[in-house]
């Protein structure tokens, strides 16, 4: 029996009222069944989305009722995950870096281990200014800063935040991606300090960045920061795409019918997209700028043998919590 079927069959035999303990039971059971990874967060977001209340209110109020409606509209919410769809695509949000983001399904959905991107590139920061003998925690002061394929917009937006008084060029090749990431930006208060530009890795940024537009369409001064000159970066972050073509059948559904291939896929194997980007970076990075990536599963040995030219140095590798080679990041030579 489908998934849809189940729920109504389900909704139509409840003979009593629900409470929510009930309802998140009633919820974890069909998830279960349907063999949804993680189903008790599946169904335990779902319920707060449709109450609107928090995961401490749900376990402290088990026996509060939920009424006809409520309960209609989380079945039908379960069947969705159920049938594949993302809890974020049916929420239309994600936490990254304790911050909330809207996702489409025109955008990568943020995962956890893209944050060590932005712990890498502030600990470099900081060790950069560390060296100059400047104040180790720094607001950004005089930083320009691009993240490549943005997407939701959750590096150049985190960056955003911690460094306060930076400035930052968001590329995506995906204008529908770049619109998702200009709400994003308004929601988070730093619109006026980002521009976003659609690009991809095959021409030098300077080509593209006359055109750049901030969130809200008002004018940024960058002048003082080189604008779209060459070498006139501090900081270039990128979750470049990196999962093999080849390996498309093998990905979870939700990941491969319901997230957008452009972001997901870097060509066959996986790695083709990281010597453009490295050149881009190589290209547009002050002396002692720093370059900051996230690599894919078994991306390491193709892609840091590009980052032993005599351009780079500092080549570092960070893992994961799972011990994966997750972030590489090295400093551009004068």
């Amino acid at each position: 029996m489908q998934p849809a079927s189940m729920s109504n069959i389900l909704h139509r035999d409840l003979k009593v009222p629900m409470d929510i303990r009930g309802a998140l039971r009633t919820g974890i059971s069909r998830l279960r069944e349907n063999q949804v990874s993680c189903y008790t967060l599946a169904a335990e977001l779902l319920l707060l989305h449709v109450l609107g209340r928090d995961r401490a209110w749900l376990y402290a109020h088990p026996e509060e009722p939920i009424n006809s409606q409520e309960l209609d509209t989380f079945l039908s919410l379960i069947t969705r995950r159920a049938n594949g769809e993302p809890t974020q695509h049916i929420t239309g949000k994600q936490e990254f870096w304790s911050l909330e983001f809207e996702v489409t399904p025109d955008v990568l959905i943020p995962r956890p281990e893209t944050e060590h991107v932005i712990e890498v590139a502030l600990d470099r920061l900081a060790l950069r200014e560390l060296r100059a003998g400047r104040a180790q925690k720094t607001n950004g002061e005089g930083f320009l800063i691009a993240d490549i394929g943005t997407g939701s917009g959750c590096l150049a937006i985190a960056l955003a935040k911690e460094l306060p008084a930076a400035k930052l060029y968001a590329t995506d090749i995906s204008p529908a991606a770049l619109a998702v990431a200009r709400r994003n930006a308004e929601r988070h208060g730093v619109e006026k300090r980002i521009h976003f530009v659609e690009a991809d890795l095959s021409r030098p940024l300077a080509a593209d960045l006359s055109s750049a537009q901030p969130g809200t369409g008002a004018q940024t001064n960058f002048a003082g920061h080189g604008g779209a000159r060459e070498s006139a970066f501090d900081l270039i972050v990128s979750n470049p795409p990196y999962i093999p073509a080849r390996d498309a059948n093998t990905l979870a559904r939700e990941v491969r019918d319901h997230e957008p291939a452009v972001a997901l896929y870097g060509g066959e194997e996986g790695y083709e997209l990281y010597g453009g980007l490295m050149a881009l970076a190589e290209r547009h990075l002050k002396p002692g700028g720093i370059f900051v990536a996230e690599l894919g599963h078994d991306t390491l040995p193709a892609v840091q043998p590009l980052l032993d030219a005599r351009q780079w140095t500092a080549v570092g590798v960070s893992h994961d919590l799972a011990g994966i080679p997750r972030v590489i990041a090295a400093e551009r030579l004068p």
